[in-house]
């Protein structure tokens, strides 16, 4: 079943029917104040922290039956009937009630028309700004004057910190009061002391406050709920909150003629009263929320624009020009912070995922990515490992370890993975090869403990030292705590080849590095480690596969034999993205995937899903046959399944890959998938589930990034290098043209793609400004301010 569409001049995805599988939405703000919002305007909003910084509350695991949020009710004084502008709560009927939501980069509009009465709200949060603002335009398009009450309303927590506002009732039930100052609610926490910066505010600008509610249980009454709440049907009879429950409803009278339309602007934040004060007057002008809008749109269209592709396929226009774009930078800005699923409870961003998150926006914003790789490389401990969690008051220098209590205290991470810091390898080079930063690798940065600093060349020489300093007892990296795969405990000793290729891939990159910087002594030592790992690895292919790895016993996991979890998906990727598996020994590996593992929905993470053969280490035991880690389909490493058949040339089968993961391909079916089409999940359920194909954890998943690489570097084949830019596409054999534009080291690149030979890959001339070049690589010296390209295939 259809629900929207996508709106690629715009940048939009509009929902035309609001009974969705389940909540489909949208990111608004910043760190510094954040909200998710639903197309059925439900979802939460935070100041810093989702998980100590909690504004409105949210009831999660709710799925379509989500709860509470954003609501604003409109009620026909002469009929008694009332509703909400967003479908849900009041749900009316969809042959009565016309509902529209536009999800846009970073705002959504939810518009409504009933009983001849057109509503439409747009929400966003200022660019740079601590609150919210809530437009709400109301039109009446009968033939004769309505008088209406129009109420918004909004229910605060009690304590910031979630768990304690949901769990801890006997202390959180009494601590809250509202009080009302002319057009706003006001919510004050008495926590030992009264702080007026943390008061919280929901007022009205453009109308007056007629009447008002701070008490969420005389606003829903007894017995009821959100669908029918006594402050709506009754009116508001201005009562205040003093321990329980609070909230803000603010209730207004208007009238309006045939044709008239009014509005109404809710602003909801935290601050003290004096600073709640001006923000809400700031917005008596309507127009003021025109501007803010247009500048939203302006700051993130401008990102996405820096890359922007052409092909026949609309579904690969739309997501790799605006969803997949935006859903990185999403991802990038709040790593695993907060969602529908992440209820805020994270106390710090992951290693690898925000080093891996990082890799999605290095095409369009290098100077973002730099900022970032900057603070995890801060982040990586002077033995060479990542943190494990970096906290959001992280101090480079002054950190705790995982070797040493007081960090496994305070973040529940008792020891290092295996593969954090190599995450570094492909985010930095993508980030230099991007920019032409050469530079960077000669900036010193500190290390996460003991006032140390370190080039960024000496970081990455650690990240290589920390993997050769715990060796299991092959010669491979060892699996320590986990590698990528948490569910996946090979023991101290046990031994990775996922960890083992990425090392394999780390040679590649520091041997480019070492030769830029002329380190023949550090040249002369990767080169011996890196024949010592091959030989290692040769040994690692069983017929038409590479194992997993090894047990401390020698235990071999993933074998060709094994009755269960005897084909696993990573290894084979990496393998051709490390560049070691290369000719007869890559291609049978990658066949192996598309018999044994792939599925309609993408490939699965390893299969048969482990039942009665696993270890004690396989903690994806715990879930259900072909969910999450034990077979489901894994939807991370799709992006690395797209790259590695894009370097083998395969574009047809990169295509196919990409088409099985892409969330625009279900966009019709989406009553299966369930999840939003515009968005990446963190997984799909595997063949063996009654479900297959339904898709769960919306939006922050290292997905974004992978499929993103794998799409931009594989399928459309843009590799900058740090000589310049290769240009070597793997596409599907029916494109017989496309064109991108691209800004690459502050020069535009207006680039045609010609396939008259209906090939998969192969570029056999390159003309810039029509002059043909000799080879592959476009360097600068080639380019001017602005470059006409074609490619010829």
């Amino acid at each position: 079943m259809k629900y929207g569409f996508f709106d690629e001049l715009n940048k939009e995805y509009v929902i035309t029917n609001p009974a969705t599988p389940s909540p489909w939405a949208n990111y608004l703000g910043s760190p510094a104040y954040g909200a998710i919002i639903s197309n059925n305007a439900t979802g939460y909003s935070f100041v810093k922290s989702g998980a100590n910084g909690r504004l409105i509350r949210y009831r999660f695991n709710s799925y379509s039956n989500d709860q509470p949020g954003r609501y604003i009710y409109i009620k026909d004084l002469d009929t008694k009937e009332y509703w909400s502008n967003s479908w849900a709560p009041t749900v009316k009927d969809l042959s009565k009630f016309d509902s529209r939501c536009i999800h846009g980069t970073a705002y959504t509009i939810i518009s409504s028309k009933y009983n001849n009465i057109l509503g439409e709200a747009l929400y966003y949060v200022p660019l740079n700004a601590e609150y919210e603002v809530w437009q709400f335009k109301i039109k009446n398009n009968n033939k004769d004057t309505k008088k209406l009450a129009i109420t918004g309303f909004v229910e605060f927590t009690n304590e910031a910190n979630y768990e304690q506002d949901q769990v801890n009732l006997q202390y959180s039930l009494f601590i809250t009061s509202t009080k009302f100052y002319d057009n706003m609610i006001e919510e004050t926490i008495r926590t030992g002391h009264d702080n007026p910066e943390k008061a919280r505010f929901f007022g009205l600008a453009g109308a007056k406050v007629d009447k008002y509610c701070g008490n969420r249980e005389t606003f829903i009454g007894n017995y009821r709920n959100y669908s029918n709440p006594i402050g709506v049907e009754n009116d508001l009879c201005n009562d205040l909150n003093y321990n329980l429950n609070s909230c803000g409803a603010l209730e207004s009278f208007i009238e309006l003629k045939a044709g008239e339309e009014k509005v109404l602007t809710y602003v909801l934040g935290q601050n003290k009263t004096s600073v709640a004060k001006e923000i809400i007057k700031k917005y008596e002008d309507s127009k003021t929320c025109e501007k803010e809008l247009n500048e939203l749109k302006n700051y993130w269209h401008s990102k996405l624009n820096n890359f922007q592709v052409y092909t026949p396929d609309e579904r690969f226009n739309n997501m790799v020009n605006v969803w997949n774009s935006y859903n990185c930078f999403i991802t990038f800005t709040w790593s695993r912070a907060a969602s529908f699923q992440y209820c805020g409870l994270r106390n710090g961003f992951g290693y690898r995922d925000t080093v891996q998150d990082i890799q999605g926006i290095i095409h369009l914003a290098p100077e973002m990515a730099k900022d970032q790789i900057k603070f995890m490389l801060s982040a990586q401990v002077t033995n060479g490992a990542g943190l494990p969690l970096v906290k959001y008051t992280h101090k480079p220098g002054l950190e705790n370890t995982p070797d040493d209590p007081e960090y496994v205290k305070e973040t529940g991470h008792p020891s290092y993975r295996a593969d954090d810091a190599l995450w570094l390898f492909p985010t930095v080079y993508k980030y230099i090869a991007e920019s032409g930063d050469l530079k960077f690798l000669d900036e010193e940065i500190l290390y996460a403990n003991n006032n140390e600093k370190g080039t960024v060349y000496d970081h990455l020489k650690r990240a290589i030292t920390f993997s050769l300093n715990n060796l299991g007892n092959h010669g491979m990296p060892a699996g320590l705590h986990a590698d990528w795969n948490d569910c996946l405990r090979l023991g101290k000793k046990g031994e990775s080849t996922f960890v083992a290729f990425q090392l394999y891939y780390a040679y590649n990159i520091m041997t480019e590095y070492a030769e830029l910087k002329n380190d023949k002594e550090y040249l002369s030592f990767l080169a011996n480690e890196k024949a010592k790992l091959e030989a290692i690895l040769d040994k690692c292919y069983d017929e038409d596969r590479f194992i997993r790895g090894y047990l401390e016993n020698g235990t071999v996991i993933g074998a060709k034999k094994d009755p269960e979890a005897n084909m696993w998906l990573n290894p084979q990727s990496w393998g051709v993205i490390s560049g070691y598996a290369k000719g007869e020994k890559a291609i049978k590996a990658m066949d192996s995937v598309d018999r044994e593992l792939n599925t309609p929905y993408g490939a699965m993470l390893m299969y048969k899903p482990y039942n009665k053969h696993y270890f004690d280490g396989a903690l994806m035991i715990t879930y259900n046959n072909c969910v999450k880690e034990n077979a489901g389909i894994f939807s991370q490493p799709q992006g690395w399944l797209i790259l590695a058949e894009a370097k083998l040339g395969r574009g047809n089968q990169a295509f196919k890959y990409w088409a099985e993961a892409c969330p625009a391909t279900y966009n019709d079916t989406a009553e299966k998938r369930m999840m939003e089409p515009y968005v990446y999940g963190q997984f799909v359920e595997g063949k063996d589930s009654p479900f297959a194909g339904r898709c769960h954890v919306h939006w922050l998943t290292g997905t974004a990034s992978t499929v993103m690489v794998g799409t931009v570097e594989g399928i459309l084949g843009i590799m900058p290098t740090t000589k310049g830019l290769i240009i070597n596409p793997s596409i599907p054999s029916n494109w017989d043209k496309y064109s991108f534009v691209k800004n690459y080291r502050g020069k535009k690149l207006d680039v045609t793609v010609l396939n008259p030979n209906k090939k998969e890959h192969g570029v056999t001339s390159i003309t810039i400004n029509g002059k043909k070049i000799s080879g592959l690589l476009i360097t600068d010296e080639m380019l001017a301010k602005e470059n006409t390209i074609t490619i010829e295939m």
